[in-house]
Parts: structure tokens; sequence; C-alpha cells
């Protein structure tokens, strides 16, 4: 009996044109602040920057950018009205996919501090949900250098070593969570926060009343912080 051969896989790198949104004054002497917000699995960038609102300031610009990966969620019916959202990243291939999108928002940083002639203001990372994960390890993987990371009603990516890369341990860390959070229940935050505790990194927490959301008065209360 013959053996059929076998099938082989290999990546390539190749060019992707990404969609970003953003909010507040163009760069320019004018902005002392730039946050970076990432959205949640399925989100989109520019409905995630709409309940950003809250950070708006005239002084700030929010660049929000929009995962790479698209998709129809559920049935397809018609391609019209049906919903579209974004992920990050999937079990599949995560190693290649990590890395594209720390690729991604390195290039996007690159673009902002051109934009800026050379030198952003002071940046904030924010990233909620699975745009959490995917903020902790760009800081700790990619470019940019913040002053503030805020990890909101994410699982802390294992594949970090909180304790050793100097990267995460260098800007102020906050998490942030809702009382009713579907995903990250009291279990769940205590683990996340006891992994914060044994890598010895210090952090701040914030807590709301609510669920699987951003929480205005929380992002206020951290814009002005």
């Amino acid at each position: 009996m013959t053996v059929p051969p076998a099938i082989r896989t290999e990546n390539i790198e190749v060019r992707r044109t990404a969609l970003f949104a953003s909010l507040g004054p163009e760069p320019g002497a004018s902005v002392n602040e730039l946050w970076y917000v990432l959205h949640g699995q399925g989100m989109r960038a520019v409905s995630f920057l709409e309940t950003a609102r809250a950070t708006a300031s005239p002084s700030r610009l929010i660049v929000a950018p929009e995962a790479l990966s698209r998709y129809y969620e559920g049935p397809i019916s018609s391609s019209r009205n049906t919903v579209v959202g974004a992920s990050w990243m999937t079990r599949d291939h995560r190693e290649t996919e990590i890395r594209d999108y720390v690729h991604y928002l390195d290039d996007l940083h690159a673009e902002m501090q051109e934009r800026f002639g050379g030198q952003t203001p002071p940046v904030t990372v924010l990233g909620f949900s699975q745009g959490g994960a995917t903020s902790v390890r760009w800081v700790a993987e990619g470019k940019v250098k913040p002053a503030h990371l805020v990890v909101w009603a994410s699982s802390l990516p294992p594949d970090v070593d909180f304790a050793a890369n100097q990267n995460i341990r260098a800007p102020k860390f906050t998490y942030v969570c809702g009382t009713t959070d579907i995903y990250i229940t009291p279990k769940v935050l205590d683990g996340q926060l006891a992994m914060l505790r044994t890598a010895n990194l210090p952090h701040a927490t914030e807590s709301f009343v609510g669920g699987h959301r951003l929480d205005d008065a929380t992002l206020q209360r951290i814009a002005g912080a």
C-alpha cells in the first residue's frame, strides 16, 4: 500500500493593512498624553473607542487599534446584516499571531512617533478583556515604553515573566475589574492578583459596581491620576 505524502505547513510574512480609530487633538504641541486602548474579543475599534470616550480631553490623544482578524459573528444569513467582530488571536498558531500583533502595534506606535516629530508625549496603554492580555504582551515584548499600563477585566498571560521582564515592570501597573464580571469572577481575580504579588510587581487595583465593561467614573479616575 502506497503511503500518501505528508502535508506540510509553513509560515511567510505578508503585508497587511490595519485600521485604527482616534479621538482627541491631532498630534502636536497641544497633546500632553497619548493613550492606546485595545478592545476585547469580538469588538471593533470605533465602537470600543466610544465606550472609552470618558477619557477624552483637549490635551489627550486616544488611539484604538483594531485587531487584524475580522470575522462574521453567528449564522451568516446575509453578510450585509451580520455583525463583524475582530480578534487579536486564537489558540491556533498562537505564537505567530502574538508576534504579528506585537509587530503591528509597534508599527502603529512608530507612526505616532513620526507624527509627533520623533517623540511622543507620555503613553498610557489600556487593554480590555482579550485586549488586556494583548497589551501586556505588547509592553513586555514590543517597543512601546508606557508610563502607565492598565489591564481591565483580563486574564494575565502566563507566558509573560512578570518577575523578570523589565519592560513590564517599568510602567505603573493598574488592574481593573467590575464586581459582577462574569469572566473575571472573585476567584479568578484573586488568582490574577496573586500572580502579581508572587512576582513582587507593584500594582494598583480599581473596582467598580458592574460587569464585563468599561466604567466612565473609573476611567476618569485613572485618567485624572
